[in-house]
């Protein structure tokens, strides 16, 4: 299936081609945005069974500067990344403290929807009652560096074609009703993104 968001503020767009069978997904996706700087941005996900991270690639450049950040959780449990960069833009260095993330399950990649289905699918929390809390993760974009992130996802409800989940910071005041469809997938993130197709 194929995906693609319009996000607001910061303005960008994505899209994804994204397969999920047997408790795994896949996705190849490509975003563009412009907070801090204008950037272009292509990322490569697979997960191994109940939707656990099994390897993220992205790839974010912009004028005269790219960078790599690839992300692996191995069976064991244990994550390992390799980064590059190249040019001087005003950003953070890409990768971070693996210490910090160590026990997490899934990758979060900043502003990216398709991210939040890992953990809704395999609670099944666009289908039924139940509230699970998550180290995840977090890639912060452009400059793809590595960040623990505490969040837990609570059902609120589930309609045909609408299964909303409530979506809480466990590190921010930050909290949002997103609904997914059928799938799995997000169809409106507020404050994050929204399907245009």
């Amino acid at each position: 299936m194929i995906r693609v968001w319009s996000k607001d503020q910061p303005f960008g767009t994505e899209v994804a081609e994204v397969t999920i069978s047997a408790g795994k997904l896949s996705a190849m996706g490509a975003a563009i945005g412009i907070d801090p700087l204008p950037y272009r941005l292509e990322y490569d996900l697979t997960t191994a069974e109940r939707y656990v991270t099994a390897r993220l690639v992205v790839r974010a450049r912009g004028d005269n500067w790219q960078r790599v950040l690839e992300l692996e959780r191995s069976a064991s449990g244990a994550w390992s990344s390799r980064t590059d960069a190249d040019g001087s833009p005003d950003l953070a260095p890409p990768g971070g403290d693996l210490a910090a993330v160590a026990g997490a399950l899934d990758c979060d990649l900043a502003l990216s929807p398709l991210t939040n289905s890992m953990p809704v699918l395999r609670h099944g929390l666009h289908q039924h009652a139940g509230q699970a809390d998550f180290l995840m993760v977090w890639v912060s974009v452009p400059d793809l560096g590595i960040h623990p992130s505490r969040q837990r996802y609570t059902f609120r409800s589930r309609d045909p074609g609408a299964r909303i989940v409530c979506f809480q910071s466990l590190d921010t005041e930050f909290v949002a009703d997103v609904t997914f469809d059928d799938c799995g997938v997000v169809v409106n993130y507020p404050g994050i993104a929204h399907r245009i197709a």
